[in-house]
């Protein structure tokens, strides 16, 4: 067998697996953030959150249509904006905490039936020119939730510990995410990177790389 050929049934053979091992660290980060959102108290919808201009509810409500859009993608709707768009989820704590967690179940069972690491997902709020295959997309869906359960936490006053593997994933897809003008941008999930410092941890630097400052807390 020449080189070539074997690398290329190596990487044939390694993508099924990896598309595997990032849905399952997704879908840690999903249950992560379920659990911050089942700790929501009543008044809490109106805090201040590390996303510029964001309070808890207009985040809850962003991520809540992230998880619709997504599950539209892997089920191969997702071109109709309408899976995409944001919906207020009301005054409600309770109603809103169900709202996400019946969305957070859903983009898992979506992610669940894609056995086809390059199966085209169609992301219109990234580009509407090309499609994203599932390995990748999958990514793109953990390092959302990484960095928004970080937010909803630190928005909370609770603590954040994800898994290290999870970090680990998450890291280099930080890295890969373009920075510059896109995340000045109103609505943008991230902002430009800042400098991490040289003992800061992995969260800190995934953070860092996505514009988050690690110190952030809920102004007094």
């Amino acid at each position: 067998m020449h080189m070539n050929s074997a690398r290329a049934d190596a990487d044939d053979a390694s993508a099924p697996a990896a598309l595997d091992r990032l849905r399952r660290l997704d879908a840690r980060a999903v249950r992560d953030s379920v659990a911050l959102v089942n700790r929501l108290a009543p008044g809490d919808l109106a805090r201040p959150t590390p996303c510029a201009g964001w309070d808890l509810a207009a985040l809850l409500a962003h991520l809540t249509a992230q998880h619709h859009g997504f599950a539209a993608a892997a089920l191969g709707r997702g071109r109709d904006l309408t899976h995409w768009a944001v919906r207020p989820l009301g005054d409600d704590v309770a109603v809103a905490a169900m709202r996400y967690r019946l969305a957070a179940e859903g983009v898992l069972a979506a992610f669940a039936t894609v056995t086809d690491p390059d199966r085209p997902f169609a992301l219109p709020e990234f580009t509407t020119d090309r499609t994203f295959p599932a390995v990748q997309a999958v990514g793109f869906h953990l390092i959302d939730y990484v960095v928004h359960g970080w937010d909803l936490a630190r928005s909370l006053g609770l603590r954040y510990d994800p898994d290290p593997e999870l970090l680990d994933a998450a890291l280099p897809i930080a890295r890969a995410v373009p920075d510059g003008a896109a995340r000045l941008a109103p609505g943008s999930a991230f902002r430009p990177g800042l400098p991490a410092t040289a003992d800061a941890g992995a969260l800190d630097r995934v953070l860092a790389v996505l514009g988050r400052s690690p110190e952030w807390r809920v102004p007094a």
